[in-house]
């Protein structure tokens, strides 16, 4: 790689980093993780960087690498292994820097629902409404149609509403006993 080309992709990842590492963290709700994924993220846009700088803005490009990695990390073998029994511990775990949820101006209840949300359907979700992008880059990000982003989020906003009830009716009847 030529100085020029380390140089830019120094610089974009300087200014991507904290960004991409927002979504990875909408996507997967752990700090650790999240920083995993945009570190591998990063790694792979490097390998190919000369090839992707000279032909544009490499943000779709970025994002979609970002959640090929995600999708990946869900696939993995000691992954499905986990004990995801739906419990969410008292405190989460946050990052060192101090960022947190506030940060997003999103709710720790929406956090937890939007972990409820099956992977590729959180994605479409996290990527439209929260990254708020045009259907047309979520659909390059998620390497499928228009039309199937919109039914993906579609049906991720449906799951969102109904874990978000499900979280409503569970505090409404713990105050009730």
């Amino acid at each position: 790689m030529r100085s020029g080309d380390d140089v830019g992709f120094r610089e974009f990842a300087s200014d991507k980093a904290l960004p991409l590492r927002r979504t990875a963290y909408l996507l997967c709700g752990d700090w650790h993780l999240a920083e995993d994924l945009v570190q591998l993220a990063l790694i792979k846009l490097h390998r190919v960087w000369p090839k992707v700088s000279r032909n544009g803005p490499v943000d779709n490009y970025t994002r979609q690498i970002l959640v090929r990695c995600w999708l990946d990390e869900r696939r993995r073998p000691w992954r499905r292994k986990e004990n995801r029994d739906g419990v969410v511990p008292d405190e989460p775990a946050a990052p060192a820097d101090g960022t947190d949820s506030v940060d997003f101006g999103i709710s720790d209840s929406l956090l937890r629902a939007l972990a409820e949300v099956p992977p590729k359907q959180r994605a479409a979700v996290v990527l439209r409404y929260c990254a708020d992008l045009p259907v047309a880059e979520v659909a390059v990000a998620l390497r499928c149609s228009e039309g199937t982003v919109r039914s993906q989020a579609a049906r991720g906003l449906d799951a969102l509403r109904a874990a978000l009830q499900r979280q409503h009716d569970e505090a409404v009847s713990g105050r009730s006993k």
